[in-house]
């Protein structure tokens, strides 16, 4: 009886996990900032432009786009060893010779056979500055791609270019585009035609204030670097930004964790007999974190940020308070130790019992009762539209690509209307280490607009360039001084050899050894 209870146990949950699942990442992105457009051929310009969906890693141009000549891989891309002599169009110089891509180019490569982030990382490396994924499939609700293709299968969500885990390294932008419209690119650069195709990232510019949020868990392991460092960032933009921090929060009555007779069929997952949810971070139901204890963890950062951060949208102590958590209790073992918890509010120079009654004021954890923080939270996430985690917004519009703190901060800074961006951003908003520009006053070296790909600025490569040319000039004069004064040492010694002989010979000579290096006339032979 014990072993099938457990089994059911488990077999609900994962049913739970699975609608939550599906919950977060069925819908497609609201109000994303990016946007796919074909210049050439003329045939396939859409004012509007092209549906795509955007990587959650590498780092786009915010503010800016990305117009180039587009490449075809015949390959899947996999390997990092890329030819860059095959694929469409053709590239052929005045004798025939097939001279590769050209760089700056975008490449398009097909779906399949290894990760997002691989294929990625392989087209950077060839000299892509950004890439388009064709997807191989159609989706289910694209009749029209479904009834032509060629593939019978086809897929009911929407892919999601999600990060394996390794995309750190990726500095480039890449986009998904659908199969009904990637066919479309891909046999214009079969038939040897050009294509151009633009990606460009703008976000909603109002005022001299930006608003930036980000919706996440305390056990998101991807938001863990930039909440770690971005608090001197949001102190340098001080009053010019307003953060607001968002825990995301899985309704559990919607998800059918609470019964109809109040019973919480999702055990541990939930507070508030089933109402409020969060995953298990560690797909253990009996031990380690609890998807209950995420939830308490996120109310406490949601009182602690009611306290510290919402008057001035800049948060020091609750950036301190996290940036302590993770350092300290980000461990099954003291995720949910008081006395830790206790050790963070001290070093972060929290009030507890200010925390402790905000937490029970809104609603607390234990009855089956509403919190009205969590509340908030739900219903702030259903109007946003957030279906990936973690996710920054700036300006309502979604930030993609690495979740960053430089990656946030450019974000941020493209977010001002005309004339109106701070200092800081003029300074360090093209730095590629925000974080280093802005602690230290100064872009680190190699670091300037953003460069991650080894290549050095021109302030150092010119003052490389005059070192080693004033090297070379001392050294060489060095050497012409070192030689000029060992001819004459030489000359010398010759002389000295030969003035015995001057002596004994005397009146033929005039009594001056200089007059055999003359030879009788009046040049000497050493000048």
């Amino acid at each position: 009886i014990i072993s099938f209870f457990k089994m059911f146990r488990t077999a609900l949950v994962s049913f739970f996990l699975t609608l939550s699942a599906s919950t977060v990442y069925s819908k497609t992105p609201d109000n994303v900032s990016s946007r796919l457009m074909i210049h050439i051929p003329h045939s396939l310009f859409r004012e509007e432009g092209y549906d795509h969906r955007e990587a959650l890693f590498g780092v786009p141009p915010y503010g800016g786009s990305i117009a180039q000549n587009v490449y075809y891989a015949d390959s899947d891309l996999c390997d990092p060893n890329v030819d860059t002599t095959k694929g469409f169009p053709k590239n052929m110089d005045d004798n025939g010779k097939n001279m590769g891509w050209q760089s700056p180019y975008i490449l398009m490569v097909d779906r399949g056979g290894c990760t997002f982030v691989k294929k990625v990382r392989n087209a950077q490396r060839s000299g892509a500055a950004g890439v388009i994924i064709a997807d191989n499939t159609c989706l289910c609700s694209d009749a029209e791609c479904v009834a032509n293709s060629e593939n019978p299968t086809c897929e009911t969500s929407e892919p999601i270019m999600a990060d394996d885990g390794s995309g750190s390294d990726i500095s480039i932008p890449s986009f998904l585009m659908f199969k009904r419209d990637a066919d479309k690119v891909k046999g214009e650069l079969r038939n040897g035609q050009p294509v151009q195709l633009e990606m460009s990232w703008s976000l909603p510019t109002p005022d001299d204030r930006v608003e930036y949020d980000l919706w996440s868990t305390p056990s998101d392991v991807v938001s863990k670097n930039f909440l770690s460092n971005f608090k001197p960032l949001a102190k340098a933009l001080g009053d010019r930004a307003y953060f607001t921090p968002h825990m995301y929060i899985y309704d559990g009555i919607k998800t059918h964790c609470q019964g109809n007779d109040g019973e919480n069929f999702c055990y541990n997952l939930c507070t508030n007999n089933g109402r409020y949810c969060a995953t298990d971070p560690d797909n253990d139901l009996d031990k380690g974190i609890s998807g209950a204890d995420v939830v308490k963890e996120s109310l406490r950062r949601l009182c602690i940020w009611n306290h510290y951060g919402e008057q001035d949208g800049v948060g020091e102590v609750w950036w301190n308070y996290v940036k302590e958590f993770m350092d300290r209790c980000n461990t099954p073992d003291y995720f949910m130790n008081e006395d830790c918890v206790m050790d963070c509010y001290k070093h972060a120079k929290v009030d507890a019992d200010k925390i402790n009654r905000c937490m029970s004021d809104s609603g607390g954890l234990e009855k089956d009762a509403p919190n009205a923080f969590l509340d908030l939270e739900i219903s702030a996430q259903q109007e946003r539209g957030v279906v990936v985690l973690p996710t920054a917004f700036v300006n309502t519009a979604a930030i993609r690509g690495q979740l960053s703190p430089t990656t946030v901060f450019h974000a941020i800074c493209a977010g001002y209307a005309e004339g109106t961006k701070p200092s800081i951003c003029d300074k360090c908003a093209t730095c590629g280490d925000a974080v280093m520009c802005v602690t230290s006053g100064v872009c680190p070296t190699g670091s300037a607009g953003g460069s991650t790909s080894g290549q050095v600025s021109t302030h150092t490569f010119g003052f490389t360039i005059f070192m080693v040319v004033a090297a070379f000039t001392g050294i060489g004069y060095w050497h012409y001084q070192k030689t000029r004064e060992d001819m004459r040492e030489q000359v010398r010694g010759i002389l000295a050899e030969y003035m015995p002989l001057e002596d004994q010979e005397g009146a033929d000579n005039g009594g001056s050894p200089m007059n055999f290096a003359m030879k009788g006339g009046t040049t000497p032979l050493f000048s």
